[in-house]
């Protein structure tokens, strides 16, 4: 059989045909090409966009990073200036305000000395401190045998206190150091340590003043607090008083509530805190714990150097620093 022949009309009719479904096909491939080539287009811009903010976000960080360690280091040139500088920054915990290469800082000092040491307080300051952070008499009672198996040299256990024995009943897989706390985050693991009682206390206990007492004189409100016998309207009136002796460069008053756990008003350990915000509202803090050396070379070492969280008045740092103040 031979093929039908169309007629010339309805033969160019099917070609028109033909030509216009290729033309349709074509059309919808490029339109196709177009959305994915356009979806692309849109992922790489995103990723770049992104990676940018990342580079952006990180080169914020290092500043402000950047500037808390200079600010650390302000406050050391500051305590070493001669003691009848009038002014010389004390270790006080008082907070001054400076700026580091055009960042905000906020920067402050404190001597150990005026914080509740958790390897060498007497027993009845350190329940005082579990007292006035929230526990009730018996709780704190334990907690304070706990925290004394914790760091005596014996595995003998006190009366409330928390042994290898009593560390395994609560299903923990580690026992007491039966050794002096190193780092004041060791006595997260003492059993009964809760995580919101130790955020209440962390900012008013140390492992390096070596005293049974406090420093009145510096200790912050929650450390004063923390002696027992003491209300919240002796330590107000006090701090009152403290502070009008200090803006008027006089003898600071003693507490005599506290008179019973007065501890030495000096002791070579510095806790140091810088807080660094930048414009664009990211913060940075750095905290350090420095100690003085007898050593012209050496005059002081770190005994630690760490990134901080910052509280909610660091993350709004006062925009209306001095710009003149600079370290020196």
């Amino acid at each position: 059989m031979f093929p039908v022949e169309l007629p010339a009309n309805l033969r160019g009719a099917a070609m028109k045909v033909a030509w216009n479904l290729q033309r349709g096909v074509a059309l919808i491939l490029v339109l196709w090409v177009s959305i994915l080539l356009t979806v692309i287009a849109g992922s790489f811009a995103f990723a770049a966009r992104t990676d940018m903010q990342v580079v952006q976000n990180s080169v914020a960080t290092a500043r402000a990073e950047a500037a808390a360690n200079a600010g650390i280091y302000r406050i050391l040139y500051e305590l070493y200036k001669p003691h009848n500088d009038g002014e010389r920054w004390q270790a006080d915990g008082q907070t001054h305000d400076m700026t580091f290469g055009g960042v905000k800082l906020a920067v402050s000092a404190l001597d150990e000395s005026g914080k509740i040491d958790i390897n060498a307080a007497a027993v009845d300051l350190m329940k005082g401190l579990f007292v006035a952070a929230g526990l009730a008499d018996e709780e704190a009672t334990a907690l304070v045998d706990a925290v004394q198996d914790w760091r005596d040299n014996d595995s003998l256990r006190r009366l409330n206190g928390a042994e290898e024995a009593e560390y395994r009943a609560a299903g923990l897989k580690y026992k007491p150091a039966n050794m002096p706390f190193q780092t004041i985050e060791e006595l997260q693991l003492v059993l009964g340590m809760k995580p919101e009682l130790y955020q209440r206390i962390v900012g008013i206990i140390t492992v390096y003043s070596r005293q049974p007492g406090i420093n009145v004189t510096i200790a912050s409100r929650a450390a004063l607090l923390a002696i027992p016998g003491t209300s919240a309207e002796q330590v107000d009136a006090y701090i009152s008083q403290r502070e009008a002796a200090r803006a008027a460069k006089q003898p600071l008053p003693p507490f005599a509530p506290g008179a019973r756990f007065a501890g030495l008003a000096y002791n070579f350990a510095f806790s140091l805190r810088a807080a660094a915000r930048l414009d664009d509202g990211t913060v940075f803090v750095r905290e350090a714990v420095a100690q003085v050396l007898p050593h012209p070379k050496r005059p002081y070492t770190f005994l630690s150097w760490k990134e901080a969280t910052p509280v909610s008045s660091e993350s709004l740092i006062e925009t209306s620093i001095p710009q003149n103040v600079q370290p020196k």
